[in-house]
């Protein structure tokens, strides 16, 4: 084994926004291993200040290209709460098939297109093209599909025009839906079907590593967390714990980090976990029959902690979602699309959300004055959650990479399959990770 280790990876890509791996190791021993996030923090929640209520969800559904859908349900949901809001039965089921629709969306992208190389030994998804034409055809449908499908409901997927507080300001109709039913049935079974045999062969793939941590997401009785719920964790031991919404701050602990410009946060051990495996160890009974057949072929079961299965949680979600959608779209098409009014504001005062978008629990919460003016708002992000996490798996990881007598190019491509696996959404902008080990 090498006594001394010195890596230096510039611009590794296949992530969102810009974060630093450090690690010195001398004589075998780690001196240094630490995760840097030093990107400027970027202030949306002093944006809202003294914007109306209808105004807000505009603006933070900025936050992210990625998670619009998300942010911008997670801040209708709080604006909704402050101000006494009960939306609709209707307006759930369509916003809870958006959810689905940007879940399906997102999960595509990273499993098959920034995960994906990694497994088959490629630097990017460029060189598959002329290896695995037809998978990446399949692939790009689809990204597409899933884009599309949420336009329809939401106006646009990347920052939703049409979710507003009380409702929509305009509804699919029911034809609409019909045609992304029947594409489902006609394109897009056949397409993921033909995409899971290539996910299974290669289930093997994944690296092997262990390490339990707490788990944080959305659970409800009446659906797979996604949309609407409590705040849930799960312990190694499978012991679970759920806390109100409105008391997300006692369970999330934000707290700051010299090495960070985000924020880190902790519940009951050092860290805990967000994202698609969280969701799959919470909720894993209500995951849809054909999605539970799927974590099966992959051998996967709760409680799993091997973050790198992260990946394929995601695998396990888009199977879910498609079936999920499908149910959705026969209940709305089967009870027709009714016009139904904005449900207006009756009180004022506080409210907090909590939504699951692809990278894990968001949480929103805003205060508004008796003329519906935010006073201030506060949102924790999925990766900020995920920061301490990431630090106390490289500090497991890398000590192992070592004692394994890893080279220096398998351990470089570990750490950066261990960064994606979390799907990160650093700054919720694309730039770069810088990874360097120094002597």
């Amino acid at each position: 084994m090498s006594k001394d280790i010195n890596i230096n990876v510039h611009h590794v890509t296949r992530v969102e926004g810009h974060g630093n791996i450090v690690v010195n190791t001398r004589n075998g021993k780690v001196e240094k291993c630490e995760w840097h996030v030093p990107e400027a923090p970027r202030f949306f929640e002093a944006m809202v200040r003294g914007r109306h209520y209808s105004e807000v969800a505009r603006i933070t559904s900025r936050i992210c290209g990625i998670c619009s859908v998300g942010h911008t349900l997670a801040s209708v949901k709080a604006t909704e709460d402050a101000l006494g809001i009960k939306v609709t039965p209707q307006t759930k089921k369509l916003r809870t098939l958006l959810k689905h629709a940007e879940n399906f969306d997102s999960h595509v992208l990273h499993v098959l297109f920034l995960v994906a190389p990694d497994l088959v030994g490629a630097p990017s998804v460029f060189p598959l093209v002329p290896t695995h034409g037809e998978v990446v055809k399949k692939a790009l449908r689809l990204k597409r599909f899933g884009h599309e499908f949420g336009s329809i409901i939401a106006g646009r997927t990347t920052h939703p025009t049409k979710v507003i507080p009380g409702g929509f300001s305009e509804l699919p109709s029911a034809k609409q839906l019909e045609e992304v039913r029947d594409k489902f049935h006609k394109e897009i079974i056949p397409d993921i079907n033909g995409i899971l045999e290539l996910v299974l062969s290669l289930a093997g793939k994944f690296p092997s590593f262990d390490r339990p941590t707490e788990y944080m997401a959305v659970a409800s009785n009446d659906e797979y967390g996604m949309y609407d719920g409590l705040v849930q964790t799960v312990m190694p031991n499978g012991k679970k714990e759920q806390y109100k919404v409105s008391d997300y701050r006692k369970c999330t602990n934000e707290y700051v980090n010299s090495r960070s410009t985000a924020k880190w946060t902790r519940n009951k051990m050092e860290s805990y976990m967000a994202g698609a495996l969280a969701r799959f160890n919470n909720n894993f009974e209500q995951l849809h029959p054909e999605a539970m057949k799927v974590a099966g072929l992959l051998g996967m079961k709760p409680i799993c902690n091997n973050p790198y299965l992260n990946s394929a949680a995601q695998v396990v979600e888009i199977a879910h979602s498609l079936h999920e959608s499908l149910r959705l779209l026969d209940e709305l098409i089967k009870n027709g699309i009714r016009d139904e009014a904005l449900v207006k504001p009756t009180k004022y005062g506080e409210g907090s959300s909590a939504v699951e978008v692809p990278r894990g629990i968001l949480f929103h919460h805003y205060q508004y004055d008796k003329d519906y003016m935010c006073l201030g708002g506060d949102c924790i992000i999925p990766t900020n959650q995920n920061h301490a996490n990431i630090q106390l798996d490289f500090e497991k990881l890398v000590p192992e990479l070592l004692s394994a007598n890893k080279s220096e190019k398998e351990m470089e491509l570990a750490l950066e399959m261990l960064v994606r696996a979390y799907d990160p959404c650093i700054s919720c902008s694309t730039h770069y990770l810088d990874v360097s080990f120094v002597k």
